[in-house]
């Protein structure tokens, strides 16, 4: 058994971590800390949590907690866990952190992309990629895990057994993302208001979405040469829910199912990776509420293009369960642990 906490909890993210932790064989949840809600009942915050998680959220307090707890989940905004995960980290506690502060490797390319200073480059150096189906070896013996965002989390586990068999010209990635509004956070603005949402889509961020760089530097291990991909988020009136549709250039002649058998190989001791049939095209819908990442692959013969579909539940597999995901990995328990499970349909 080990002793958790989630710091961070009046957010979305930290509401799924709750949810998911509850059924958890071996992780006991013993504190959630939250600056803003401090004092409040979580389920006074989330009431669908009424009788299941009635703790009080409590002030950060590093040296008391890290006397109770063997793990803590960051569920902060950017720019707030890099002050704090070094003082855990001093106290031999393995934090996994949601945010962005950890996720690149050079601090000129963070200050960059997240107009703010870097975490220092010694914490950089040691953060482990959480992707964990790719990184797994990794992530086992690591103490520092930067959890990866969910829009590089679809379009990675889509795009990497292709970039790793040089299949596709890395230059020519195209990445169209659409998620729903829970990927905006819990805060209130006008954008995902429901009278500006409701039947409507929007791309934002245009050339400037952090998760850019994220995704670059991940393909960049798979080649010897710098990759520009170009990536268009949009948000879509919807709760939950990740599609991403990648495009790249084939560098050479190859079939569908050629493909879908290099995906298959790929993935086949991973359980929380789908790989559909040819002609079946997977929807938010159907991996919604759980920790499955489907794919779709799609080669058009006529213009030797490929094209890759990934859904994920921005908030599971995009976030609190793969964070917990990456817990069982460094504690050697099953990946799948608390993550069983199925699907909510419709």
């Amino acid at each position: 058994m080990r002793n958790v906490a989630i710091i961070g909890g009046s957010g979305y993210g930290a509401a799924e971590l709750v949810r998911l932790l509850h059924i958890h064989p071996y992780a006991k949840l013993t504190a959630i800390i939250s600056h803003s809600k401090q004092g409040a009942d979580f389920s006074t915050v989330y009431p669908h949590m009424n009788q299941i998680a009635d703790q009080t959220m409590e002030q950060l307090d590093v040296k008391k907690l890290s006397e109770t707890i063997d793990l803590v989940f960051f569920a902060t905004p950017s720019n707030v866990s890099k002050t704090i995960i070094p003082d855990f980290l001093a106290s031999g506690i393995t934090c996994i952190d949601l945010s962005g502060d950890f996720r690149l490797h050079s601090p000129a390319v963070y200050q960059q992309w997240y107009q703010a200073e870097a975490a220092a480059e010694e914490y950089l150096h040691q953060a482990v990629y959480g992707l964990s189906e790719i990184n797994a070896a990794s992530v086992r013996s690591a103490k520092l895990i930067a959890n990866p965002g969910c829009y590089p989390t679809a379009a990675l586990l889509g795009l990497i057994p292709v970039t790793e068999k040089e299949l596709i010209e890395p230059n020519s990635i195209i990445i169209d993302g659409k998620t729903g509004v829970s990927g905006a956070g819990r805060s209130l603005s006008q954008h995902v208001h429901f009278a500006e949402m409701n039947e409507n889509v929007k791309a934002y961020k245009l050339g400037s979405h952090k998760h850019i760089p994220e995704i670059e530097q991940a393909l960049q291990e798979y080649i010897a040469a710098d990759i520009q991909l170009t990536f268009t988020p949009h948000i879509v009136p919807m709760t939950r829910g990740i599609m991403v549709t990648c495009y790249a250039k084939l560098t050479e002649n190859i079939t569908t199912a050629q493909i879908e058998t290099i995906y298959h190989t790929f993935y086949q001791q991973h359980p929380f990776v789908r790989v559909r049939a040819d002609g079946e095209v997977p929807t938010t819908k159907e991996v919604y509420g759980s920790n499955y990442c489907d794919i779709a692959i799609h080669v058009d013969e006529r213009t030797n293009r490929l094209t890759i579909i990934s859904v994920i539940d921005n908030l599971v597999k995009g976030a609190a369960g793969q964070a917990i995901q990456n817990m069982n990995i460094c504690n050697g328990w099953d990946q799948t642990t608390g993550l069983q499970h199925a699907p909510i349909y419709p």
